[in-house]
């Protein structure tokens, strides 16, 4: 009985252990983060496998530094930037944060529809509007505990991915070398291609997210508090987020690799080197791997998708509640935090929209990008700011390893963004 007891513990444990990394490295491999890791395999082969070994650790670094500044000071990221910059540049931000998190939610709609229509299912717009609905009123009416229980078990539907490398001949040897060895290409193509990748992996929302979900565990949880008040549960917790974050990320940078090394596999080999969405990955491999892989793609994307799509609306809510004080919270009911719910409700609706009214998946994309690439940086800039500041985080400020990671991935977004737009401009 005693060893029973102690193997149900220790799963409790493990349990516990992951939530908020989790469930944001997860949310990283949305639709739209997949289209880009199949276009990257099908138009350049194994080549690109590289950046995602590069990728991983500036995740880490950025993303548990946002988790920290939720956790030490129990407020939201945008709250704390009004501290560091002026609070109209904050708004301005967390505006294009918006706007860039309802293209995205359209273009991942778009993607869950059409691979419901790809399995025979039904009309593309019909499951759009179905899965934006449902969405939607499981962050409204479920209570957020078992809410985020549900999103823990989502992250499972990633491994789809993994399944589908049994369908496929992956030659690992090339793989390993490609991963291990950076290899480099001429011509603007290349380059646009590993900005992408770069800009999929590290997403503002995903800041925002993590934070909030920080700020949620204090408040559902009565004997925790921001570890400014209680710095005895300080190792405790920073310990937790630590391994959250190192094994959130891997998990999301694992998948990715398993997406491009299985589109290298299958239809860069067959010559198939323009992918425009998700579902057209799944569609070209079925009749390469088999339908059985590609219906796995596909049931993955849809997945994936009912994960992704409220953390975006989740994310941008959190962003402009704490930018302009509103009461928040995915643990309040509808009628405590009407604000709040309100920015989950208009971005699930004009995203729904923007896919009925036959917005072309790609353009979508296209927004986003732009929009995160405009945002990116400067809420970087300002996360760093806030996790190295003694006045606001008092000795939990971030260690010098972890602000250079976080500052490295800035300046490496910032010189991303900076390509983007010379590439655009000429």
């Amino acid at each position: 009985m005693a060893k029973q007891v102690d193997r149900k513990s220790k799963r409790t444990a493990w349990r516990d252990l992951l939530g908020p990394g989790l469930i944001t490295g997860a949310a990283d491999d949305d639709p739209s983060g997949i289209a880009t890791y199949s276009q990257a395999g099908a138009q350049f082969g194994f080549a690109p496998l590289w950046t995602l070994l590069l990728t991983y650790p500036l995740m880490v670094g950025i993303q548990l530094a946002s988790a920290r500044i939720g956790r030490v000071t129990g407020r939201g990221l945008a709250a704390n930037m009004r501290q560091v910059m002026p609070s109209w540049m904050v708004v301005a931000l967390v505006l294009l944060l918006l706007a860039a998190n309802i293209f995205n939610i359209s273009a991942d709609l778009a993607a869950m529809g059409d691979a419901m229509e790809m399995m025979g299912a039904g009309h593309s717009q019909t499951y759009v509007t179905l899965f934006g609905l449902v969405s939607l009123l499981l962050q409204v009416f479920v209570p957020y505990h078992r809410y985020a229980g549900f999103l823990k078990w989502l992250t499972l539907g990633l491994l789809a991915y993994v399944g589908v490398v049994l369908f496929v001949d992956i030659p690992w040897w090339t793989v390993l070398r490609s991963t291990l060895v950076p290899t480099l290409q001429s011509g603007p193509g290349y380059a646009n291609l590993v900005v992408a990748i770069l800009g999929t992996t590290i997403s503002p929302y995903l800041f925002f997210w993590q934070a909030g979900q920080e700020v949620e565990e204090l408040t559902v949880q009565p004997d925790h508090a921001p570890l400014k008040e209680t710095p005895e549960q300080a190792v405790e917790h920073l310990n937790r987020m630590r391994t959250d974050t190192v094994i959130g990320m891997g998990f999301s940078n694992l998948i990715a690799f398993f997406i491009m090394a299985t589109a290298a596999a299958t239809l860069h080999v067959h010559g198939i080197t323009e992918i425009r969405s998700s579902a057209d990955a799944a569609q070209a491999l079925a009749p390469i791997a088999g339908h059985f892989a590609g219906t796995l793609f596909a049931v993955g994307i849809v997945g994936t998708g009912l994960l992704a799509v409220p953390v975006l609306a989740g994310s941008a809510a959190y962003a402009v509640a704490d930018a302009l004080n509103w009461r928040q919270g995915l643990y309040l009911e509808l009628g405590q935090a009407r604000s709040f719910y309100g920015i989950i409700a208009f971005s699930m609706m004009v995203a729904v929209l923007l896919d009925l009214r036959d917005v072309e998946a790609m353009r979508v994309l296209v927004w986003s990008a732009m929009a995160n690439g405009v945002v990116a940086v400067p809420m970087m800039v300002a996360v760093m700011k806030v996790a190295t500041n003694g006045r606001l985080l008092g000795p939990f400020v971030a260690s010098h390893r972890l602000a250079a990671l976080g500052w490295l991935a800035t300046a490496l977004m910032a010189a991303s963004s900076a390509s983007l737009l010379w590439n655009f401009m000429r």
